[in-house]
């Protein structure tokens, strides 16, 4: 019999993690496994999730040869219906342990689920701390207390006295805390450009990569080429690399962005810090060292480290403190879906291509091109802060959702009022232009404000402002926009607005278009549709399969050529206990049913739209 059974999840992947202090390994047993509600809860980038699977079976080989019990559950054992909870429940019949141990999990949803566990099973079950972080939970609980405003500015201040990294004595290394200013420098295309350090993958990774390319063939995003690390000394060496040679004029260009150089100076560890295969205080340390022995310039230094003390540590405390409700708020109440678009890098606007682009290659875009290129224009557009949220979760291999949903919700879409940026991140094709070189080769003319041949975040961009004035005119970082707004002409607005309408009624018609056509043959998209109406309908409330079928539908006309399909699509999510499917209050099969029906989310429902 097993003293105690350990769960360590795929981003729990250190070697000391606290489910496995006090350990001991001749009685207790790891439990490892791969899920499908993990991979599938939103339709993860394909990469990613050949990332995550791959480090957990390198992890868990490692375990073993170091002498622990270990447990692991490949994806072709658990299946295709498996959950944390479903394969817990098996393991304790294999096991019978004491009591079950499992690391505090980094999204909400999944320490909802695990709350549940210990009346479930019957067994003491513990949620033991996870503190990888340098402030924990609490700690950033007593700092928010009070304060009227939560910026990240302060925060980062108190963990660099925390730290001591970039101190020296009480003041900050070059007596000032924040280079920013001089982190803003455009680029240029540069043959001797540094590359992230590649990993060539070998036959555990391999044999991953041809279940990913079976199992999730029809997920987003290019599987190869397949270059990540995926054990703990490739991401050291990784981090070795970038200190040695790249980090140097990180800071200088950190915001700068080049058609064709999708990494510039950026490190692309974030994937390895974010499942445990980096420590970020050791991270920031050698990064400081850098400077002091003078390999790297203090801007570049600084600003690396404010993005992992400051930044990363931020928006974890942020989401621990306001979840829930968090993820629920639309400050501007924008409710259009994320572009067809986004999925195919199909735009004549170049920098969106270019960045989409990229994102399906390599499951990665830096923080500029998330902020101002597919941030900003989903904001200008009037995209769902919740719809974004889940693109953004599921196109990027470093996403996780406690660091992901603030910085989607809060700093790219300012759907929380003003909780993380003291103004919406939103900007014309001006900045664009003057931070890449998209805008030489763009169908769209940067120069021009208005009409068909204009940059659309132009005439985006004041629609914007004009569409929220209420809400954001006494701001004061807002003030100098709207007096140079209401300098124009009544004309020149008028027809700027207008501009910014044509835009998105044609935006419009091509996602009622794509949606319409690919629904014809893809379950999956009508799927997806089922499961958003009935998670925005809520619990004990219902939908018809026509509101599917008009979601996906060109016209009102055209709807009903799709009732069949998704009837057929609704029985299948019911025969996998994803839906309710009612008539009358009785469960039917809706393609044999005759008459109405109604659609319900189910209680335990996973569904891919929060």
């Amino acid at each position: 019999m097993t003293c105690r059974l350990i769960l360590v999840l795929g981003d729990q992947l250190t070697p000391d993690i606290t489910s496995l202090r006090g350990a001991d390994k001749a009685r207790d047993a790891i439990l490892m496994c791969e899920v499908w509600d993990e991979a599938t809860y939103v339709r993860h980038h394909k990469k990613k999730i050949a990332f995550i699977f791959s480090c957990m079976r390198h992890f868990a080989g490692a375990l073993q040869a170091s002498g622990w019990t270990v447990d692991y559950r490949s994806l072709e054992q658990t299946g295709e219906s498996s959950s944390f909870t479903s394969e817990v429940e098996r393991a304790l019949v294999r096991h019978k342990p004491d009591r079950l141990v499992v690391t505090a999990p980094g999204e909400w949803r999944l320490l909802r689920v695990m709350r549940g566990w210990q009346e479930r099973f019957g067994i003491p079950v513990d949620i033991v701390d996870d503190d990888r972080f340098i402030c924990a939970t609490p700690e950033f609980a007593s700092w928010a207390a009070g304060r009227k405003q939560l910026r990240m500015e302060y925060f980062y201040r108190d963990m660099r006295r925390k730290t001591g990294l970039l101190m020296d004595g009480g003041e900050p290394a070059g007596d000032q805390w924040n280079f920013d200013h001089d982190n803003r420098k455009p680029a240029k295309a540069d043959l001797f450009m540094p590359q992230p350090l590649r990993f060539e993958p070998d036959d555990i990774t391999r044999d991953v990569l041809r279940l990913v390319e079976q199992r999730f063939a029809d997920h987003f995003g290019d599987l190869e080429p397949f270059w990540f690390g995926v054990t703990q000394h490739h991401a050291e060496q990784a981090l070795a690399h970038f200190i040695e040679t790249t980090l140097p004029r990180f800071g200088d260009f950190q915001d700068a962005m080049l058609d064709g150089e999708a990494f510039l100076y950026h490190s692309v560890l974030s994937i390895y810090l974010n499942v445990g295969l980096l420590d970020p205080l050791d991270v920031c340390r050698r990064v400081d060292a850098a400077y002091r022995n003078g390999h790297v310039p203090l801007n570049a230094a600084e600003g690396y480290i404010r993005q992992i003390i400051g930044w990363r540590e931020y928006v974890r405390g942020i989401y621990w403190l306001k979840m829930p409700q968090y993820g629920e708020q639309n400050y501007f109440g924008h409710q259009r879906p994320v572009p067809a678009f986004y999925w195919t890098g199909d735009t004549d606007m170049a920098c969106l291509r270019a960045t989409i682009g990229q994102t399906k290659r390599e499951a990665y875009a830096h923080h500029i091109q998330r902020l101002m290129l597919t941030g900003n224009f989903a904001l200008l557009a009037g995209v769902s802060p919740q719809a974004l949220h889940e693109w953004y979760l599921l196109v990027y291999a470093d996403a996780f959702e406690w660091v992901e949903l603030p910085n989607t919700l809060g700093m790219s879409q300012f759907g929380d009022g003003g909780l993380l940026a003291s103004k919406p991140y939103v900007s014309s094709g001006a900045y664009i232009n003057r931070m890449s070189n998209h805008c030489k080769g763009c169908r769209y003319d940067v120069a021009e404000p208005y009409g068909p041949d204009a940059c659309p975040f132009n005439p985006l961009y004041w629609a914007f402002l004009d569409r929220h004035r209420e809400k954001l005119a006494r701001n004061p970082r807002m003030a100098q926009m709207y007096r140079t707004w209401d300098k124009l002409t009544d004309e020149r607005r008028a027809q700027t607005l207008a501009s910014a309408d044509a835009f998105l009624a044609k935006l419009d018609s091509a996602e009622r278009l794509t949606k319409s056509t690919a629904a014809a043959g893809d379950s999956t998209i009508i799927a997806d549709t089922i499961l958003r109406l009935c998670a925005t309908r809520g619990l004990d409330k219902t939908i018809c399969p026509s509101d599917v079928a008009r979601a996906l539908s060109v016209d009102e006309n055209a709807w009903r050529t799709l009732m069949p399909d998704v009837r057929r699509v609704a029985g299948e999510l019911a025969a996998a206990g994803q839906i309710a499917v009612t008539q009358r209050g009785t469960a039917v099969d809706p393609v044999t049913a005759r008459g109405a029906i109604r659609l319900a989310q189910i209680a335990s429902t996973k569904t891919r739209s929060r």
